[in-house]
């Protein structure tokens, strides 16, 4: 049972990096897959240093810390692009206006 948790836990970042890659139509879902990103490195960092019997006191918190920065400059940009162009569709940035 543990060891499943230990594959799961490990799969979880690179999963989440895929869908990353592979929905990059609205900026949402964009932000959706950086925040999967974001939490399982915070469960794949404690889990590989507890493994090696590293200390692991503030590195989780720091995650999340950095965790909460990265998703309140995410909204705050998806609100600014919502109200420039009135979409969140990342290709709308492409745009070429003559």
């Amino acid at each position: 049972m543990y060891n499943s948790i230990m594959v799961l836990v490990f799969l979880l970042p690179l999963v989440a990096m895929l869908n990353l890659v592979s929905n990059q139509t609205h900026f949402l879902m964009t932000l959706l897959s950086l925040e999967g990103v974001t939490l399982s490195l915070v469960l794949f960092v404690p889990l590989t240093l507890s493994v090696t019997n590293a200390p692991n006191t503030g590195i989780s918190v720091m995650l999340l810390t950095f965790g909460a920065c990265e998703a309140s400059i995410g909204l705050s940009l998806m609100v600014l692009m919502s109200r420039s162009f009135g979409t969140d569709m990342l290709n709308s940035l492409t745009m070429n206006k003559c």
